[in-house]
């Protein structure tokens, strides 16, 4: 098992990583009833999707001697009103690191392997952009 989720009440749930004990507090979002205090979930799965896309490309900068600390992304979800889902996913990498023009092309088609990316409907649009110092 991966988690343990409780309903909390009021639209707001927690969520416990087995492996580490970490929590998570999710919240329906303000135009769905929601006080939206917390990530709601199609937040959460907006921003895994710039999580898992930094991650594979750490992987990759790590074998490449390349070091992405500092970098950044701006994750915007817009919704879709009927039926209700995620529409698109707006992603804008700020990448904190001079290199070449092949490690760019190297680390951008890797973060594209992400298993997120791979795993999202692909009705789901993503815009992504990388911005290179």
């Amino acid at each position: 098992m991966t988690s343990k989720v409780t309903y909390l009440g009021n639209l707001r749930t927690e969520s416990t990583h087995l492996q580490s004990n970490q929590t998570i507090v999710n919240d329906a979002p303000v135009d769905n009833h929601g006080k939206g205090e917390a990530f709601s979930p199609t937040d959460l799965v907006s921003n895994s999707l710039a999580t898992c896309m930094f991650t594979i490309m750490g992987i990759k900068a790590a074998e490449m001697d390349v070091n992405l600390e500092n970098s950044t992304a701006e994750v915007t979800k817009i919704m879709q009103a009927s039926p209700r889902k995620i529409a698109e996913i707006k992603i804008d990498f700020t990448m904190n690191v001079q290199v070449d023009e092949k490690t760019k092309t190297i680390l951008e088609r890797v973060a594209f392997t992400c298993p997120v990316y791979l795993s999202l409907n692909p009705d789901i649009i993503k815009t992504i952009s990388f911005n290179w110092k």
